[in-house]
């Protein structure tokens, strides 16, 4: 990556975390409510949610109703320039501290998801998500579409929408994104 481009991820990275931490902070009840009504027509289809760290937006309602009628499952970090493995989670599992601070279940039972649930500090209107910048999900959904189909959706706060995203090859697209308000088709 170019230093350049390094330095406008970083500067979209800080700002991006600010207004995802507003959004956070005012965050209507019922936000992953649009995500549920998204899953609903996959029932039965193997789903990846997370588990929310820092300020980013709750999957888990929506998680907990999939995992009624099909395998949810959550990311779980092997190492540095891997892909992500999943590990079946249901509500109440018994969990441990991961990297990152996020959790994962004490037993792993793996899953290869069709759909995975994608956590992120901004989004664009054409799809592009910028995340850490580990390179975790974009290695993932390379493996995973190099397989099969695989819906990568982005899920986020409405005020987390960037103007433009700054984005290099390896950057994995969304096929769509769920906000507290609505479901978004990107624009390619």
């Amino acid at each position: 990556m170019s230093g350049d481009l390094a330095e406008a991820k970083a500067a979209a990275r800080r700002a991006a975390a600010e207004r995802r931490a507003r959004a956070h902070d005012s965050r209507p009840p019922g936000a992953a409510g649009r995500l549920s009504e998204l899953l609903a027509g996959y029932r039965g289809v193997p789903v990846s949610g997370y588990m929310p760290i820092r300020t980013e937006i709750d999957p888990l309602p929506a998680m907990a109703e999939a995992s009624a009628h099909g395998p949810v499952a959550v990311p779980v970090i092997r190492g540095r320039g891997r892909p992500l493995d999943f590990a079946r989670w249901q509500p109440g599992c018994a969990l441990v501290p991961g990297p990152f601070g996020a959790p994962v279940p004490t037993q792993h039972e793996p899953v290869v998801p069709e759909i995975l649930i994608v956590p992120l500090l901004a989004f664009d209107r054409r799809g592009h998500r910028l995340g850490y910048g580990g390179g975790f999900y974009d290695r993932t959904l390379a493996g995973l579409r190099a397989r099969g189909p695989v819906l990568a959706v982005g899920f986020a706060f409405a005020a987390q929408e960037a103007d433009e995203i700054p984005v290099e090859p390896t950057d994995a697209p969304l096929d769509l994104v769920v906000t507290e308000h609505e479901i978004l088709t990107p624009v390619r």
